[in-house]
């Protein structure tokens, strides 16, 4: 998982320059024609690739964006319906490629009408023969059961997406420093959140926005990696019910990934610090935190808000390989899970 999670700069890169003219074709293709409606195809660490995709597609492109559910098609045979006229951007997301689940659910809106285009690692897989456009991720062979760099190339190819299909100049100019920003960000010491989640039991993992994926990722390798139930929230929705258990010592983690979301984590992050929750906040911008005894900064990469959530999962990638080992787990072979999940 450490030599995997480390390897996402370099698959990024190659990403970017395999699929740069497919790219550039599928964005212009997208103007000339734009769907009504977005869905995504995704389970796992890919569905929370696909939260990301709902962010930035509706945010910068404005169009409604949703993930659909398997069991409608896989469970119960229900039809499809696509709008003829202006037919649905179907994005589907996976590492394999052989989900019966997934790929019953492509076929079933490719059928209706809808465009497929296929984030998928395996080049070869019936995902990708299936796409009207595959995006392979080029991320290479990912020997541990648990997704590291073909989450974040998957996030990595749904940002160079959108900014060839919106032309967004500031996601344009962020893309090509994004392989260095990774690595760089890998290398960064978040041994204190580590230590301080040791002995955990349960934790809040908090973003908001383009960040909330990250957050949902986080929760996810917790669970697989280092048996530590983690629960993610945006920082608006954990103003609601599940502040109540926020109490002494209870465990939080807050993804800062600037902009106006980033403010409403470190303003969530430092009221949880004030009733003595213990929290570490991954931010870029120390100074604008105040301090308190249960806050403890984890050091981050100032980076555009868009492009920030893959630097912070590639941060904690690495803390939380070294957590799963010092907790006595082996993140590479989690128990009861498969690198492929064949789902019906």
């Amino acid at each position: 998982m450490h030599r995997e999670a480390a390897e996402a700069g370099a698959a990024v890169a190659r990403f970017m320059a395999h699929n740069v003219q497919a790219l550039a074709d599928l964005g212009a293709r997208l103007r000339a024609a734009p769907p009504a409606l977005v869905l995504t195809c995704a389970r796992g660490s890919s569905d929370h690739a696909a939260t990301y995709a709902k962010y930035m597609i509706e945010t910068l492109l404005g169009v409604p964006t949703a993930s659909a559910a398997f069991s409608t098609v896989s469970l119960y045979d229900a039809p499809l319906r696509a709008d003829g006229a202006n037919p649905p951007l179907c994005i589907a997301i996976s590492q394999s490629g052989h989900s019966p689940d997934m790929l019953a659910t492509v076929e079933r809106y490719k059928a209706s009408g809808a465009m497929v285009v296929a984030l998928v690692n395996n080049d070869q897989s019936p995902l990708a023969q299936l796409a009207d456009v595959p995006l392979p991720l080029c991320a290479g062979p990912e020997i541990s059961v648990a997704a590291t760099k073909s989450f974040i190339t998957s996030l990595a190819g749904i940002a160079a997406l959108v900014a060839a299909w919106s032309q967004d100049e500031a996601l344009t100019a962020a893309l090509p420093g994004l392989p260095v920003a990774l690595d760089q960000s890998f290398a960064l010491d978040w041994q204190a959140a580590q230590a301080g989640l040791q002995e955990a039991t349960n934790l809040f993992l908090i973003s908001r926005g383009y960040g909330l994926s990250i957050a949902q990722e986080a929760a996810l390798k917790l669970k697989e990696t280092s048996g530590l139930h983690g629960e993610a929230f945006s920082s608006a929705e954990v103003r609601h019910g599940p502040m109540a258990i926020v109490r002494d010592g209870f465990p939080v983690l807050g993804f800062d990934i600037g902009g106006q979301a980033g403010a409403d984590v470190r303003q969530v992050c430092a009221d949880f610090a004030e009733r003595g929750a213990q929290v570490f906040l991954a931010t870029a911008e120390p100074d604008a935190v105040a301090a308190a005894p249960g806050l403890t900064l984890l050091p981050a990469l100032a980076a555009d808000e868009a492009i920030a959530p893959l630097l912070r999962i590639a941060s904690f990638y690495r803390m939380v390989n070294a957590l799963s080992l010092s907790r006595g787990f082996n993140p590479d072979e989690p128990p009861f899970l498969a690198k492929v999940t064949r789902t019906r």
